[in-house]
């Protein structure tokens, strides 16, 4: 099935699904891993699917002067320690070297596992793995694109805050050449209201063949309108030369309230 296709799917089952669901207190609860670099090492309630849909805007980057992109991320875990993952960029709208095109950007497929289950300032720990299947050859956000890519996953609650840590290591390629990749990133949330979050974080990836770093810092507002539906925005802002120098999204999480797994 073609990129463009998952995503028509995707907002075809979560248009259906939100008109044939009341809300209920008893919801199973969504667990957003937009729109922030960092992932929680949790996973979603075992048996459900979780579309996480987003839109982001970037400008000023070393492969482009500015790119539109519709991103989708899908979920689904079958157990209380694995979950599936796939992520897709359908479309890509793109401007460099004075000449603009459209295309779409790559396929991923993962799993994570959680290693170790955690509660309260107790860190849950987890692993993922992550492998490019198709390449849509689109100018690429300033960490570029991995074939390979490993993770170490912490999250926790401390004092009212909530935190998602990783540790990354990818496997980047330019021709026939191979490079290691280092990535850290660290997101802190807090909770404003019941239904409203602040998130910001800081991000820091090598560029091999570059030479050089790329850091940013994200900011984010996400609502809770459902237990099972979140909507989000904000900003990501480069601090070095190598960075791209803005990004601006707005997406949403929504886990389907059936669960289609027993």
């Amino acid at each position: 099935m073609k990129p463009v296709a998952v995503l028509l799917l995707a907002f075809i089952v979560l248009a259906q699904s939100a008109a044939a669901q009341e809300e209920k207190t008893d919801d199973p609860a969504a667990n957003p891993g937009r729109p922030t670099v960092s992932t929680p090492a949790t996973i979603i309630p075992v048996g459900y699917l979780q579309f996480e849909t987003g839109l982001l805007g970037a400008s000023h980057s070393p492969e482009f002067s500015t790119r539109e992109g519709v991103n989708e991320v899908m979920k689904f875990s079958v157990s209380r320690r694995f979950e599936f993952l796939a992520a897709v960029e359908p479309l890509v709208h793109y401007r460099a070297n004075q000449h603009s095109d459209n295309g779409s950007g790559e396929v991923f497929l993962g799993l994570q596992g959680v290693v170790h289950h955690g509660e309260g300032a107790e860190p849950t720990l987890a692993l993922s793995y992550f492998r490019r299947i198709y390449d849509g050859g689109v100018p690429e956000l300033d960490f570029g694109s991995p074939r390979n890519a490993a993770l170490l996953l912490v999250s926790a609650d401390v004092k009212g805050f909530h935190y998602d840590a990783n540790a990354m290591l990818n496997e980047v390629i330019d021709g026939t050449t191979h490079r290691a990749q280092f990535g850290q990133s660290l997101t802190i949330s807090h909770l404003a209201s019941s239904k409203l979050t602040i998130s910001g974080e800081i991000w820091h990836f090598t560029q091999p063949f570059l030479r050089a770093n790329a850091v940013g810092s994200l900011w984010a507002l996400s609502y809770a309108a459902r237990s099972n539906l979140v909507f989000d925005g904000g900003f990501n802002h480069g601090l070095t030369d190598s960075s791209t120098r803005w990004e601006v999204f707005v997406g949403f999480t929504y886990l389907l309230p059936r669960r289609l797994l027993r």
